[in-house]
C-alpha cells in the first residue's frame, strides 16, 4: 500500500529555511511523526543552525544545476516547450485559487506541492506524475550528494506509483543526455503572457 503524500508538509520542508521555518520545528516534527524519511529530515533541521541550513540549501538547490527545484527544466531545458509548460501551470494554479506571490516560476517544486495540497483529490498526484522523471533525477542527484533533502524526495516518491518501464527509460535517457538545448535567437520561449515585460519589446 502506498503512503499518503503529505503535500503541504513537503512543500514547507523544501522552502528556504528562514526564521519562520526554524520556529516551527516542533510542529514540523509532530507532523512528520510516523514517516521515517521525514523524521530523519526534521532531526537534521533540529540539529542545525540557521546559518548551516541556509548554506546547505543554497549549495544544494541554487548552485548545482543537477539538483535545482525547477522541474520542467529537467525535461524541457530552456526551450519553447518549457515556456508552454510554465504557462499551463500558471493556469492550473489560477483555477485552483493559488496565487503566485513568491516570485518563483510555477514549476518550482514547493509550489507544485502547495497546488497539490489545495487541488481536488487526485489532481495533485496526477500533476506530479507528469514530472516523475524530473523528480527521480532530482532524487538521484540528492542521494549522490549525500544531501539530507534526499529524505524529503524519498517521502514524496514513496507516495507515487512505481515507475513504469517507459518512465524508467525516460529517466535513463535524461540522465545520460541532460535536458534539451535549444537556441531560439530572438524568438521568445513562450507566449507573451509568461514573458517578462522587457522580453516583449
Amino acid at each position: 500500500m502506498r503512503a499518503r503524500i503529505p503535500f503541504k508538509l513537503l512543500s514547507v520542508l523544501l522552502r528556504y529555511p528562514d526564521r519562520q521555518l526554524l520556529e516551527a520545528r516542533e510542529e514540523l516534527a509532530a507532523a512528520a511523526a510516523g514517516n521515517a524519511p521525514l523524521e530523519r529530515f526534521v532531526t537534521y533541521l533540529a540539529a542545525s543552525t540557521q546559518g548551516e541550513l541556509e548554506r546547505t540549501y543554497v549549495e544544494t538547490f541554487d548552485l548545482r544545476r543537477r539538483s535545482g527545484l525547477y522541474l520542467s527544466y529537467y525535461v524541457h531545458g530552456d526551450t519553447r516547450k518549457r515556456g508552454m509548460a510554465l504557462l499551463r501551470l500558471k493556469r492550473l494554479y489560477a483555477a485552483a485559487g493559488l496565487e503566485l506571490t513568491t516570485g518563483e516560476l510555477p514549476d518550482h517544486l514547493p509550489l507544485l506541492l502547495e497546488f497539490a495540497a489545495l487541488a481536488p483529490a487526485g489532481a495533485g498526484e496526477t500533476l506530479l506524475r507528469e514530472f516523475r522523471p524530473a523528480l527521480e533525477l532530482l532524487r538521484a542527484s540528492l542521494r549522490d550528494a549525500d544531501s539530507p533533502y534526499a529524505d524529503v524526495l524519498d517521502a514524496l516518491c514513496a507516495g507515487l506509483p512505481r515507475l513504469t518501464a517507459l518512465e524508467r527509460e525516460h529517466v535513463r535517457r535524461l540522465a545520460a543526455d541532460g535536458p534539451p538545448d535549444e537556441q531560439v535567437g530572438l524568438q521568445p520561449f513562450a507566449p507573451p503572457e509568461v514573458m517578462p515585460l522587457e522580453a516583449r519589446v
